[in-house]
């Protein structure tokens, strides 16, 4: 969701009048949710979305000012109260029966790490750890240690998709980052990349 460009004093983020102890989330009177203010210098509005983890992310222009982004909260809070419902409703939808569940969470625990493993073996990776993990807003992640954790609901994706988000995750073994050069090495390992990262883009889950 976009606003209007507007002018103002530089924005600080992280706020240093909110305090550090909420993790980078900041309570905003008159907004039903813990908010993420995100500084971009490219971006030109403010920019506002729903993450599924419930929390409403604010990309902010670089020149934006804490009193407009607030302001801009406020002016949008019954769009947050329906988007927040909605992805509820959603949730619900999508639960899974308990016994379907606990079988496929089993088979992500046999089948995931053992496909890692061919993918690591096939392009020259070394696993340290992985874990199969009940992200909620991420499909896999790798940790400056090394470890990789994946999704168990991989087991449900196109098996062009969740190699995808496997090699993404090996490709964070060489590049700890998004680079340039990561994308690089993931083109090379991953041709495919672009039309996966499509599908995934309409999950709105992240690739870590």
């Amino acid at each position: 969701m976009k606003s209007r460009r507007t002018e103002g004093t530089q924005l600080q983020l992280p706020y240093r009048d909110t305090p550090r102890s909420t993790g980078g989330l900041t309570p905003v009177p008159g907004v039903p949710a813990p908010v993420a203010f995100v500084r971009r210098k490219g971006a030109r509005r403010y920019i506002l979305r729903v993450r599924l983890d419930g929390v409403v992310r604010v990309t902010v222009p670089w020149h934006g000012s804490r009193a407009e982004a607030d302001q801009f909260l406020r002016e949008r809070r019954e769009w947050i109260v329906r988007e927040l419902r909605r992805q509820d409703v959603a949730r619900d939808r999508s639960s899974l029966p308990h016994d379907v569940e606990s079988a496929l969470r089993r088979q992500a625990a046999r089948e995931l790490p053992q496909r890692l493993a061919e993918l690591a073996s096939l392009h020259g990776f070394t696993v340290t750890a992985v874990s199969i993990r009940n992200q909620r807003t991420r499909w896999g992640s790798c940790s400056p240690t090394g470890r990789i954790s994946l999704n168990w609901r991989l087991v449900q994706v196109p098996p062009e998709v969740r190699d995808y988000v496997l090699l993404h995750e090996l490709t964070h073994l060489r590049h700890l980052n998004h680079s340039a050069r990561f994308w690089r090495e993931l083109a090379r390992v991953c041709p495919g990349h672009a039309d996966a990262r499509r599908w995934l883009r309409a999950s709105r889950l992240l690739v870590g």
